[in-house]
């Protein structure tokens, strides 16, 4: 595939309850507004296998090594299924967390070995990483009242204490200041739009490859 009919990869990170969904979806329709031919997709997920693997990872216990292997078995059918084939025809892919998840909540998170994440993403996808990440950095708390107010069952995740997602929200940051040409962090306590408007800007400003 050629640099010239190659889509765009495009990813939104960040804890639960950050307000990620709202933007992915006003993101995607504003694309397709441009006559972008848009592809939304999530992890873990955006397949049938990738699915049901959702399913085991957001509701069963498991060691954390297991559960960082699962990620990547997800992400490997998401690549070669969907954002492989999507990015090959020009199409622009959007997806509710890749890589830099699994580094924040496994790593971060859990205490997994930054070195077996390493190994497993080089494995994985190596040499391959979103063109854009947008990281919605908000408090564990302000989050924790948002998953509240919307009323909906808590995964395993979202059952996790405030210590855990502080420490998965620095690992996020990490992230980001080790590669800052390619996040965006954005301040996920403001108003709907103005977050829409920074990310619209972002797209614009942005120097594709």
């Amino acid at each position: 595939m050629n640099a010239k009919s190659r889509g765009r990869f495009i990813t939104f990170e960040g804890i639960d309850g950050a307000g990620k969904s709202t933007q992915i979806a006003l993101l995607v329709d504003a694309l397709r507004a441009r006559g972008r031919g848009v592809l939304r997709t999530r992890e873990p997920g955006g397949t049938e296998l990738g699915e049901k693997l959702r399913e085991l990872l957001l509701g069963m216990d498991m060691h954390p090594d297991t559960e960082a292997m699962l990620m990547f078995a997800a992400r490997r059918e998401h690549l070669a299924v969907v954002i492989e084939p999507a990015l090959a025809t020009g199409a622009w892919v959007v997806s509710d967390r890749f890589s830099d998840a699994t580094h924040a909540y496994q790593v971060g998170g859990r205490g997994l070995a930054a070195a077996r994440c390493d190994t497993l993403e080089a494995w994985t996808h190596p040499g391959f990483a979103p063109d854009l990440t947008f990281l919605f950095d908000i408090s564990p708390e302000s989050a924790a009242r948002r998953l509240a107010a919307a009323g909906t069952a808590p995964d395993r995740f979202e059952c996790e204490q405030r210590d855990f997602f502080a420490r998965v929200r620095a690992a996020y940051l990490d992230r980001a200041r080790r590669e800052p040409a390619r996040f965006r962090v954005l301040d996920a306590t403001r108003k709907p739009e103005a977050i829409a408007a920074e990310i619209t800007a972002s797209i614009d400003e942005k120097t594709w490859p």
